[in-house]
């Protein structure tokens, strides 16, 4: 089972993701033994859905002239055969409404709309 979490603050965009090693680098070598490892594959798919939901409600918030003083989104990617992704969002500085109402944008982020819908892969030989 695979989990991360995305987190954003007042520093406008800057996102911190915490997916449990660092992303991986193409032509790097692995990292040393006992180093951290690179994410397993499920994990940059979750650092990409939370950068991207706490990027949007950030920049909706902004938008509102909304007092968001921080967003907090956990994952957790789940199940054998049907895999799924649990999303929390702790939400500080808004009230109820504007809370369910991030919430609701949450459900329509770019990455959230892409996992959602699936995406057709074709692999050709060149």
């Amino acid at each position: 089972m695979a989990q991360g979490s995305a987190r954003i603050g007042k520093d406008r965009y800057r996102t911190e993701i915490d997916v449990g090693g660092p992303a991986p680098t193409c032509g790097q070598p692995p990292p040393p033994r006992g180093g951290r490892g690179w994410p397993a594959p499920p994990r940059p798919a979750l650092a990409s859905l939370g950068a991207c939901t706490a990027i949007t409600l950030r920049m909706y918030a902004d938008r509102k002239g909304w007092p968001l003083e921080s967003v907090e989104v956990g994952l957790r990617l789940s199940g054998r055969e049907e895999k799924r992704i649990d999303r929390s969002l702790a939400i500080v500085g808004l009230d109820d409404e504007q809370r369910a109402r991030m919430a609701d944008i949450a459900e329509r982020t770019p990455v959230t709309l892409t996992l959602k819908a699936g995406l057709p892969i074709t692999t050709t030989l060149a």
